[in-house]
């Protein structure tokens, strides 16, 4: 059943929105970690190589994640039953909700504009280059990769912070906050 304005609401989020919210979870882990071990390889190895072009296309394929996370988002507001919970910790949720947003969008941003500045070529899992669109100059390569790494960072610790709040509502104040993102296997209504 499509959620649309005049659908009840229901317990947990739909199948889709689920898939791209694990889908951006384990990307996330995925790319902060990869980034990590390749700074223990040699340079120039064939892993180190293999892991670095990984990074890139799954980087490329976070930023449709998210595109299309984003506009399911919009176009498909979620209807679920609502959780009492005080008015500063709903704030605070959508407030981390958004910022985890940004962060994600700035740090795709920064990791195309960080492999324009490189100025090698790069590619979608070698099926087609990704050109530089903005002839973005070699000099700030630095710079976008400082950002990238700080982004990175903050995104970890935020995310981070999200599950140990999702733990929180589920063990603390079990209030159902977690099983809406959970999939179901039981019949419940839409």
């Amino acid at each position: 059943m499509k959620n649309n304005p005049l659908s009840p609401s229901r317990k947990r989020y739909d199948h889709l929105t689920l898939l791209l919210h694990w889908l951006t979870a384990w990307m996330v882990i995925f790319l902060f970690a990869s980034a990590h071990i390749w700074e223990v390889l040699e340079r120039g190895t064939p892993l180190r190589k293999a892991l670095q072009s990984l990074h890139i296309s799954t980087g490329i394929l976070l930023a449709m994640v998210i595109v299309w996370r984003l506009l399911w988002r919009i176009t498909h507001p979620a209807r679920l039953d609502a959780i009492p919970m005080p008015t500063a910790m709903l704030l605070l949720s959508k407030l981390t909700h958004w910022a985890l947003y940004a962060l994600l969008l700035a740090q795709i941003s920064l990791g195309f504009l960080f492999r324009w500045a490189q100025g090698e070529p790069f590619y979608f899992f070698s099926v087609f280059p990704i050109p530089d669109v903005f002839g973005i100059d070699s000099s700030l390569r630095r710079t976008f990769g400082m950002l990238h790494n700080n982004v990175a960072w903050a995104l970890i610790v935020l995310a981070g912070l999200h599950a140990l709040a999702a733990l929180f509502h589920h063990y603390v104040l079990r209030d159902g906050t977690l099983r809406r993102m959970l999939s179901s296997t039981d019949k419940e209504a839409p």
